[in-house]
């Protein structure tokens, strides 16, 4: 129980990544706050099942009133947050020329300037603790491009550059600021785009995986949510304490490729 404790403040947790990194802390004694806009009591429910400490909100992250409003929360309910996880995203699918302009704005919004403003106030508590860890879930797409997806490529990438830019600032103190690469994971948002390619294609499950799959990572697999996860409480508990900075993936060698 390395965390016990710590409070933390994950994004995006309701489902997928995010919820896997919320049990992975909580696992290690942390008391944490999810947030999505969808329906949390599963997640509560799953949660406080293994004797966590938990709540939920539903901020919009393209409003920095209502990110203020998540922090303050989390603070009245479990403590200032000692952890921050920047997971939640959205994306689009569209070449430049194509891609709508207020998706591009949320983009910036939720990828982006909402990771900046929880950074910056949560930074602060951090500081008065002498104690932080902050983990920003990118992609491998921070770290190479492909088409028809500007938003997410650009995002990612800044996410990265961000994250580099808190590091060498907190470089002296007890609070690290790292970046997660994942590659293929197999989330909701994956398991729908199967679907739909096995009843474009008629493909069976096995068939419609591998084809998904093969175009991206050697491995031949997806990677593990909760592997992602693990990752994240390594770098939040004692022997992460001198990784700061980095942009780890974690993408079936994917990126080495490149």
């Amino acid at each position: 129980m390395t965390l016990q404790g710590k409070t933390a403040l994950v994004t995006g947790s309701l489902g997928g990544i995010g919820l896997a990194i919320a049990q992975a802390l909580a696992a290690e004694g942390a008391a944490v706050m999810l947030h999505g806009l969808g329906d949390a009591a599963p997640a509560l429910a799953a949660l406080r099942a293994a004797g966590a400490r938990v709540a939920a909100h539903d901020a919009d992250l393209r409003d920095p009133a209502a990110i203020a409003a998540l922090v303050a929360a989390t603070t009245a309910a479990l403590g200032p947050p000692d952890i921050l996880v920047n997971n939640a995203v959205v994306r689009g699918f569209a070449a430049v020329d194509a891609f709508a302009p207020e998706a591009w704005d949320a983009a910036l919004a939720v990828n982006l300037s909402a990771p900046f403003h929880l950074i910056r106030l949560t930074l602060p508590g951090m500081r008065r603790a002498g104690w932080g860890r902050i983990v920003n879930l990118a992609s491998v797409y921070g770290m190479f491009a492909t088409v028809n997806r500007v938003d997410y490529i650009t995002t990612k990438t800044a996410l990265i550059g961000l994250t580099r830019a808190v590091a060498l600032e907190v470089a002296r103190e007890a609070i690290t600021c790292n970046a997660l690469c994942p590659g293929t994971v197999l989330t909701p948002a994956i398991e729908t785009r199967l679907e739909g390619e096995m009843a474009r294609t008629g493909a069976d499950r096995a068939t419609a995986e591998a084809a998904f799959i093969g175009a991206r990572q050697p491995s031949g697999r997806f990677v593990a949510a909760e592997r992602v996860a693990a990752l994240a409480a390594f770098l939040c508990g004692p022997a992460g304490a001198d990784i700061n900075g980095a942009a780890l993936p974690i993408d079936g060698a994917w990126s080495a490729g490149r």
